[in-house]
């Protein structure tokens, strides 16, 4: 290895971020020698919020620290699950299905789906949300407090992902898929006005939500439905 590079471990969880040609454990990297450890991580194409601890000749560092020419440094993925100081959620616009499936377990869940970049990060930070997302770039931006990289095509395999990693308590039923409102059970005879013939003569129970006013009722849908929330209590309880 020349005076100039540094040899980076990625570990396998990580790998994915890197580009093709570069994708495996071992790659050497051009160290121009006032780079952090941290911006030469982030060289590779992974974003910080991904990363567990780094390790420099087998030593723990900081990605503030200042690599030396002809280190060995080490990259670990983030550990899981992750603790947070509350499950509270905001994904950016492309994760409208997944926002659907995290409130349908319970989960505090912002999301709009006209949100630019920088309102996304002001929303996360003010409201100390960790943000979702499947964009690199907003990772990389340092002014945001917490983000993570949400992993997989489909809303299904994208609520595993957040499930495995965060391990959050789940409360199902209890928001507005629309809104993120909590619900409340309300009598049929306050909401009947509002329901087609046929719900009113085979339902009985209901909830609104308190926010927007959404009425919700375990209909032909529920089944699917349910076994979204089955799997998303197996996951939690595997990972915790």
């Amino acid at each position: 290895m020349g005076a100039a590079e540094l040899e980076v471990h990625v570990a396998t969880e990580l790998r994915p971020f890197l580009a093709a040609r570069r994708r495996r454990e071992r790659v050497r990297v051009s160290f121009d020698g006032t780079s952090s450890l941290g911006q030469v991580i982030e060289s590779l194409g992974i974003p910080l919020p991904e990363v567990g601890p780094i390790l420099v000749g087998g030593r723990a560092r900081t990605p503030s620290n200042r690599p030396s020419a002809g280190d060995v440094i080490t990259v670990a993925a983030v550990s899981r699950p992750e603790p947070v100081p509350a499950p509270r959620f905001v994904l950016d616009v492309h994760l409208g299905a997944l926002a659907r499936k995290l409130r349908l377990v319970g989960i505090n869940t912002a999301y709009a789906n006209d949100l630019d970049d920088d309102t996304l990060i002001e929303q996360a930070n003010d409201e100390r949300r960790v943000l979702l997302t499947q964009d690199r770039g907003l990772l990389r931006r340092h002014v945001l407090w917490r983000g993570a990289y949400v992993r997989g095509a489909h809303s299904d395999d994208q609520l595993r992902d957040v499930l495995d990693r965060f391990a959050p308590p789940l409360a199902p039923w209890t928001r507005c898929t629309a809104c993120n409102g909590e619900l409340s059970p309300v009598p049929k005879a306050e909401v009947a006005h509002r329901l087609l013939p046929g719900t009113r003569r085979m339902y009985w129970e209901f909830a609104r939500c308190r926010a927007c006013g959404r009425v919700y009722w375990r209909g032909a849908h529920s089944r699917r439905l349910e076994a979204v929330v089955e799997a998303a209590r197996l996951t939690v309880a595997q990972r915790r």
